[in-house]
């Protein structure tokens, strides 16, 4: 018994939790005690103040954030200064760049454009060549024909699916994710790979540190290399505030055999599956691409695994060809935060902007910017039908206030809001005018838009579309419609406490 308790006081969760309320408990006396500094002390940590606040207006950066610290440093002009230079201002952000610029050319090189394919979506698809365009030459990533694609609309159905997939491989499985918890699911995963680590199989598995946290041991990647399994931590979590602790690795990858992919919004916990009920019924969708589309899949795990444990790699081994018959066309992309392009941003605002008809939304957390606000208002109020779905029973109740702050001005624009009233509604996917659709891993948040890592899937064409379409629709059946009335009826409260999250959001 004394063992247990003093393995838990000297685990790793035990220390950062310590260190973290020391520099919290270190902030509040200092605030305390700030009045009391001497005239020249105080002169110079205000001047510094201003200084930073001249330095945030002339920054490239979304104006959310430039408000919300320029809003800070003024209410706290003596720390205000100082605070953001700790969690802004550092050159970690810049050595993580370098790491993956290391071998991006490589890797870039590897996702050539099919001409042929290209032209022929410029011939049926015109109007949304540009869409296209966005991700093949900003971001290079090809637009690819030959990709059978499946669509999920539960965990359930996705998980025994991907368990299928898993017992076939034969040469390698690339998982990655922001969480891996024990339970049923990992469980039955992990003796699968260690079965394929044994019989030859290369079995690689990255999770994000700060995701699993709470829910793996300390040194996990240890363990699984005992079973032969290659395994890295993104990002290990050091008990110190920085905005650096913010870049996540949110991204679901997993990979088999270069041939199949699983993307979408599930984790591997029970609670994505509904083995356990953690927030009523859990939902969630992820979509399988068979075919050429795999190998932007496989290139972004190897872009993340050989940045992160700065390794060469044979990338051409992993890509192998498998051509699958397919009804539409599929673009998969992925984000990172250490670059200036908010591509999941501009995905998103690009299907808002080109809705002409309808554009249906699902997504677990709904905190946006001025400008996505503005541009679902003009959708709404040039007459495309815009729904957007959300939870009803939340996982994180001060986000799910930051969420329904958003709610009244968006209804009063002719959107229409609807929360999921059996639980929590994970997935993340916008489609539009039965001709396009996006699936993957990025919420309608600061820290998916702006901080995080993430990935996605643009379909063009296809049942896939009209999948997606279908399963929003079945779902609207289980969902309650928020009406301005009852945005209004909140008590005062409630409101003015939405409106001080509102400004804090960026920074949460």
């Amino acid at each position: 018994m004394l063992k247990k308790i003093l393995r838990v006081i000297l685990s790793r969760r035990t220390v950062v939790v310590l260190l973290l309320l020391l520099q919290i408990f270190g902030l509040a006396f200092m605030l305390v005690h700030s009045g009391r500094a001497s005239q020249v002390v105080s002169l110079l940590l205000t001047l510094v103040s201003y200084i930073v606040v001249i330095y945030i207006i002339n920054r490239r950066d979304k104006p959310g954030f430039k408000l919300t610290w320029t809003a800070l440093i003024l209410a706290f002009p003596l720390l205000g200064g100082i605070l953001y230079l700790m969690f802004r201002i550092q050159s970690s952000l810049s050595m993580m760049q370098r790491k993956f610029s290391k071998f991006e050319c490589e890797i870039k090189s590897l996702l050539t454009q099919s001409d042929a394919v290209y032209d022929e979506v410029a011939q049926k698809m015109p109007d949304l060549l540009h869409e296209i365009d966005y991700l093949k030459n900003t971001v290079g990533y090809p637009v690819y024909r030959n990709t059978r694609t499946t669509y999920f609309s539960s965990g359930e159905s996705a998980y025994a699916r991907m368990i299928e997939e898993l017992k076939k491989a034969e040469s390698f499985i690339f998982l990655e994710y922001f969480i891996i918890d024990d339970g049923e699911m990992w469980n039955t995963i992990h003796s699968i790979l260690k079965q394929k680590a044994a019989a030859g199989v290369d079995v690689r598995i990255m999770y994000d540190d700060m995701g699993c946290l709470l829910t793996l041991p300390d040194q996990y990647a240890s363990t699984l290399k005992k079973d032969g399994i290659r395994c890295t931590a993104f990002n290990p979590f050091r008990p110190f505030w920085t905005t650096l602790q913010n870049n996540r690795d949110h991204r679901k990858i997993c990979v088999v055999d270069g041939k199949v992919a699983f993307n979408g919004g599930f984790n591997i916990a029970d609670e994505y599956i509904n083995r356990i009920n953690r927030f009523g019924h859990w939902k969630d969708t992820a979509i399988m691409l068979e075919g050429d589309a795999v190998r932007s899949f496989t290139l972004m795990f190897l872009s993340m695994w050989t940045s992160s444990l700065n390794e060469k790699e044979n990338f051409e081994r992993f890509l192998p060809e498998y051509n699958c018959p397919g009804d539409g066309y599929v673009q998969p992309y992925s984000d990172n935060p250490t670059d200036d392009e908010t591509v999941g941003e501009f995905v998103y605002t690009q299907l808002i902007q080109d809705a002409r008809h309808y554009l249906y939304i699902s997504t677990p957390y709904l905190i946006l910017d001025d400008s996505m606000i503005f541009s679902l208002q003009l959708a709404a109020k040039s007459g495309v039908d815009v729904r957007i779905i959300t939870p009803h029973i939340p996982d994180k109740k001060l986000v799910f206030l930051m969420t329904r702050s958003s709610y009244l001005e968006l209804i009063e624009s002719g959107v229409r809001i609807y929360e999921y009233t059996p639980g929590f509604i994970h997935a993340k996917m916008f489609v539009s005018d039965d001709r396009t659709a996006v699936a993957g891993t990025a919420n309608l948040d600061f820290r998916s838009l702006y901080l995080h890592f993430e990935c996605g899937t643009r379909f063009y064409g296809g049942k896939v579309v009209s999948d997606i379409k279908k399963d929003f629709l079945d779902t609207l059946e289980q969902c309650t419609e928020i009406t301005a009335e009852e945005c209004k009826n909140r008590n005062l409260f409630v409101r003015l406490l939405q409106v001080l999250l509102r400004l804090a959001a960026p920074l949460m």
